[in-house]
Formats: structure tokens, sequence, C-alpha cells
């Protein structure tokens, strides 16, 4: 692994880290918790300096007081006051606006003062805390200001930005352009959080590292997968960005398809960053592009309506501040994917995700074929002759991170009576890990140049394609066919209907 040396994780390069949008909320409530807590566990660059862009002028003192108490708000884990004090030692602030190329002047200026002062070698990382439609301009300025430009004795120049990658197909790919007409796809890292979670990177090990698993994973021995992603909370005050988005935009060309590329990707030949996302992406240019008929046949997009989720009361989704009351947007969507190569032809993906739901969960649960003569098939099971239960192995994600394999086992008693039993791995239980914010291990990887955990513009083209025949028929289709489904439900029924079809059923949320 890249960040390996010797068995041990190692400190990556000295560097400054630039954040755009540093008086924003992602920064108090993410960047400077995970900053803090590679801090504690010696994983920060030394020497290593903070520099915030933002449009307003404030001193470095007032931008250090501020990220000073975000940290003390939002911290995962205790505080060491020594820790933070070095770490906020080297922050200062620039004043900067997205398309003023003196801004850019003058940060190039001040990242010269502070490389000397701190003895930084030039390499620069660029974070980019801001809206999606800021990222092409800052980009660009950037490349115009010579401030990503990496040659002999610069150092790495390296950009972050944060998912949403493009609003649909044309945009993504536009997007993609635009960033590489001025940077090298090795200095693009495109992060989306979900990867740093330890069940989702687990997958791979799960799969490769264990000759249980392997030979297993394939049409002949799986029935089906479903990918879920559950919300409890509602579209609260956001709903001038969520009516322009919905459930399919903000979670599917991203999070659920990074779970299922890497459910269906097959072995790649190294451990590396280059192979892994090839085998990635080449997972998601298999999925079948449906048409706009197969689309809306093969797809569920929904609305949530009044309800009740634990204890709240939930208003629905169009009496909601900002959202239009004849919104079409849904804040629900199902939608069934077929991969069409020779590990996965004649399986199904199907894929939920929704908010103001029964409960949070992300998951993701592989259901094993039966066998083909079940000498148990009229067995009670506990007390109702139901037949034999069914084979899942689940990947818990959030909440809990772990995995439950379910499985039938004999009641104990002088008869025969089968009952569903679990065996469950929590991290938890085995491994002792400090909280995070799930950003820490995506910003060291970037810091030492591993992009494993970050999309490429392929895959993430891949993922866009899928979904635009969903968008594009849903556009067409205007106000038919938008469900409703009660606040704190599983779901709409015509979701419970897209699988019942195939004679299968969703995994309760409860």
């Amino acid at each position: 692994m890249a960040g390996l040396k010797n068995g041990r994780a190692r400190r990556p390069d000295p560097c400054s880290f630039v954040i755009f949008g540093a008086n924003g909320d992602l920064t108090k409530r993410l960047l400077v918790p995970a900053l803090y807590n590679l801090a504690e566990s010696n994983l920060l660059p030394e020497p290593f300096a903070i520099v915030g862009v933002m449009r307003s002028a404030i001193s470095d003192e007032a931008f250090r007081q501020a990220l000073w108490d975000g940290l003390k708000q939002f911290a995962t884990r205790p505080v060491d006051p020594a820790i933070a004090e070095k770490l906020f030692a080297s922050v200062s602030c620039v004043e900067g606006q997205t398309d003023d190329p003196d801004s850019y002047r003058r940060l190039g200026s001040h990242l010269k003062q502070v490389e000397v002062a701190h003895r930084i070698p030039g390499n620069r990382l660029f974070y980019l805390a801001t809206p999606p439609t800021a990222f092409a301009p800052i980009t660009r300025q950037l490349a115009q200001a010579g401030l990503t430009q990496e040659g002999e004795g610069s150092g790495w120049r390296r950009v972050i930005v944060e998912k949403p990658f493009g609003s649909d197909l044309d945009s993504a790919k536009a997007l993609n352009r635009e960033l590489l007409s001025v940077l090298s796809e090795d200095q693009i890292f495109r992060m989306d959080h979900y990867l740093g979670k330890e069940t989702v990177q687990n997958i791979m090990i799960m799969r490769f590292a264990n000759g249980l698993f392997e030979p297993i994973w394939n049409r002949n021995f799986i029935d089906h997968v479903q990918i879920t992603v559950a919300e409890t909370v509602n579209v609260e005050r956001r709903g001038k960005f969520y009516d322009t988005t919905g459930a399919m935009r903000d979670m599917v060309p991203n999070h659920l398809s990074q779970l299922l590329s890497l459910i269906a990707m097959e072995p790649p030949a190294h451990y590396d960053a280059h192979a892994v996302r090839s085998e990635k992406a080449e997972a998601l240019a298999a999925i079948d592009v449906y048409d706009e008929q197969a689309a809306i046949a093969n797809s569920v997009r929904a609305q949530y309506g009044a309800g009740r989720v634990r204890d709240a009361e939930v208003i629905a989704y169009r009496q909601a501040q900002d959202v239009n009351p004849e919104s079409t947007t849904e804040t629900y969507a199902a939608i069934k994917l077929a991969i069409d190569n020779w590990r996965w032809a004649g399986v199904p993906f199907y894929l939920r995700t929704g908010k103001a739901l029964a409960r949070r969960k992300t998951e993701v649960a592989i259901k094993f074929k039966e066998a083909p003569i079940s000498m148990f098939r009229d067995t009670r099971l506990g007390d109702a002759p139901l037949g034999l239960s069914q084979n899942y192995l689940v990947l818990n994600i959030q909440p809990e991170e772990g995995i439950t394999l379910h499985f039938n086992a004999k009641v104990p008693g002088p008869t025969v009576a089968l009952a569903p039993v679990g065996m469950t791995f929590n991290y938890k239980d085995y491994f002792e890990s400090a909280p995070s914010t799930g950003y820490e291990t995506l910003i060291y990887d970037c810091m030492i140049g591993d992009a494993m955990l970050f999309q490429r513009a392929d895959g993430v083209e891949a993922g866009w394609r899928a979904v635009q025949p969903f968008l594009d028929a849903w556009r067409a289709a205007g106000h038919a066919g938008v469900a409703t489904y009660a606040a704190g439900s599983e779901g709409p029924e015509e979701a419970d209907a897209l699988l019942a079809r195939d004679g299968r059923g969703w995994r309760k949320l409860g």
C-alpha cells in the first residue's frame, strides 16, 4: 500500500493545505476535526501549514480562533490543547474572489511566504470546500496563476473536489473537460466521502483476501444484490437545493454507484490506484443503458407525505420551505439495474435511497440462490410452515459497521424445526478505533498521492451514463408516475411492487 513504510503508516511530505471556502460549514464540521485527528495520530506532514481563502478579509488571529471554536464544537474525540496549538500555529488566510485573477496572484505570493517561513518545498494541496459551480473557475484561475504547475523542484500540486461531479452526464463530461484542460488526472482527487468508511474500504479485502467468498461471487451462486441508503432526515431547510437535485442525482451516480462498482468489479491485477479504479470503471461501464420505456419500467420515484419519524412530526415534502408546491422532485428513488458481463449476467442489482424513512441504514445485501432441491422445504420454520429463510451476506455500512451472514439452523428440541440465525462481525468488537469524521483517510491518501479511494473521470461518467436514462424518462413523464409514501414508513408500495414482480422483496429497514 502506498501509505505503508516498513509496515507502518508514513508521514506525508511537507505541504501547504489551502482551503477555498475556509469559513464554511464543511471546514469547521469535518475538515478541521479530521486534520486534528490526523495530527493526534502523527499522520500530518511535518512541517505543515493551513491557508484559508475566503471572500471577506479577516485577520490570521480571527481565522485561527474560528478554527479553534469549530474544533471545540465538532471534535470527534477529546482535544489535547498542545496538539491543537501546534496545528493552528501555522494558520493564515487570504481574501479571494472566485473569478478575480488578482486574488490568485495574492494567494501565490502568500504561499511563497508561507513556504519560506515553514520550510515547505512547494507541495500544495488545494481543497475546494465550495459549491460545485466554483470547481471549474477556481481550478482555471489556479492554473492561469501558475499555482498548479508541477516541474523540476516545484513540488507536487493536487486539487480535491467533492461530489456532486455535475448534475447529469453532459455536465459531468463538461466538468471533466474543464479540469483536465488545466490539470493532469493524477492531480485531481474527486472525493466521495462514502469511500472513507471502513466497511466500504473493507469490501475489496473481504472479497479478494478470502478464498471463502470469491469462488461464489458470481451469477452461479448469487440471486440478486440490494443496495440501500435510507435516511430518517427530511429536507429540513435545504428545500432550495434539494428541489433542483432530488434523491437520484444526490445519491445514485456517486454513493450507490461506488458501492455497486466495489461489489461488481473484477479482481484487479494489483492493489494500486490505477488497477482498482480501472476495474471499478469497467464494472460501471458494463451496466445496461435503458431506453426511456425500460427506464420507466425499472424505476420508482416518490415523495414523502406527512407523517411521523420517530417522535417528530414531518410535513409533506411539497409543503417544506423553498419547495415548489407542484414539485416533481423525488425524495425516494428505486431502480433495477443489469450488468451485461460474464460474471453478472442475469443477476439484478436493486438500488434504493430516500429521505424521511423509518430508519437510517446503509447496507449492501447479497442474496444467495436457494439449493436446487430442498429436503427441508416443508419443514416448519419456527411456528409457521414458511419454508427456509433466505441466505444473505449483509455489509452494514451505517450506523453500525460490520458484516452479517444469515443462514438456517435447527431449533433445539426433539422435533425438527428451523430458524433463521445470523453470524455477525462488528468492527467495534474486534478493533479499537478512535471516533473519526470519515475524512481522515481520504485527506491522508491525497497527501501521499494515493488515489485509490478517489474517482477517476471515466468512473464518474460511467456512473452518470447509467443514471441518465432515468432522469430523461422522469423529466419527460412530468407529474405522471410520482408516487407518495408516508414519512416514517419503509417507502412507497410501488417500490415493493418493483421487486415483487420478480418474485423478490426488499429487506426491511427496521
